[in-house]
């Protein structure tokens, strides 16, 4: 007998839904009130109920997403607010971008045909998936697609790539509740460790990054920003287990450790004080 929760229609009717679990949606520095609300209405709509939102233009709660949301008030009111996309996606496994632009990285893209199907069996095996939204003005940058596993976009008009971002919103959503019961095996899924978290990720990232900084890599500054995304991508891309992770911070360690010993012997063959 499948699982079932309690909720509450728009008309405040107590009605039984499958209790499965779906994607977070994140919303990257949303502008407009009204936006964050009306994605909220397309959520609702296709069964998408987990919403996050990293540091809004215009603060939270913000009274103009109230209207735009309609009957999916419990979508925005339980809405939770971040101040880096690092942390809004840390305890998540799976996490796609949702662009049109084209990049300079080496990030997989997957295409709106196996995108359901493919979250579907993360969410199945008890792994949590998102989707990164955009601001309006801008859309998502580099350093927050390196954050994700792959790039979704959608099949529009080439002469014309502009989505409203709640428009976005709902045609993701349509995608998941189309695939339902549509799940791709994974062959190879027995046979390797589980992925570590996202937060484990990230501090590996951000250790490396400081080492590297510390050891000059970074030059010119001005160029830092570009090649941290081109060290995160592929380490985002590598699905490292735990164990992984655990091995190359321990490899950082020891080559900081080791560079810190030959300095001092140098130093000591310098004669200067250590």
């Amino acid at each position: 007998m499948s699982k079932t929760k309690t909720v509450k229609d728009q008309m405040g009717r107590v009605v039984e839904q499958p209790a499965t679990s779906a994607p977070v949606v994140v919303l990257v520095r949303p502008q407009l009130g009204q936006n964050i609300g009306a994605a909220c209405r397309c959520m609702l709509n296709f069964g998408l109920t987990e919403l996050r939102l990293v540091s809004p233009r215009d603060g939270w709660p913000n009274p103009d997403a109230d209207s735009m949301a309609a009957g999916a008030l419990p979508v925005l009111q339980n809405a939770q607010v971040f101040d880096s996309v690092e942390a809004a996606v840390s305890d998540l496994t799976y996490v796609l971008s949702a662009t049109a632009r084209r990049r300079e990285l080496e990030v997989p893209v997957i295409g709106t045909d196996v995108v359901g199907p493919q979250m579907r069996t993360y969410e199945a095996a008890g792994k949590r998936t998102g989707i990164l939204f955009g601001p309006e003005k801008a859309g998502l940058t580099n350093a927050d697609v390196v954050l994700t596993d792959a790039i979704l976009t959608y099949p529009v008009n080439p002469a014309f790539q502009s989505l409203n971002l709640a428009q976005a919103v709902n045609i993701f959503a349509y995608i998941w509740a189309s695939s339902a019961d549509q799940l791709i095996p994974d062959l190879f899924d027995g046979s390797r460790s589980e992925v570590a978290p996202r937060e484990d990720l990230t501090r590996l990232m951000e250790h490396l990054e400081t080492e590297l900084d510390a050891a000059g890599f970074f030059f010119p500054a001005a160029k830092k920003p570009l090649m941290a995304q081109n060290i995160r991508a592929p380490l985002t891309r590598a699905k490292m287990s735990a164990q992984e992770i655990r091995t190359f911070r321990g490899m950082i360690k020891a080559l900081v450790k080791g560079r810190g010993e030959a300095l001092l012997k140098i130093r000591r063959a310098r004669g200067e004080d250590v």
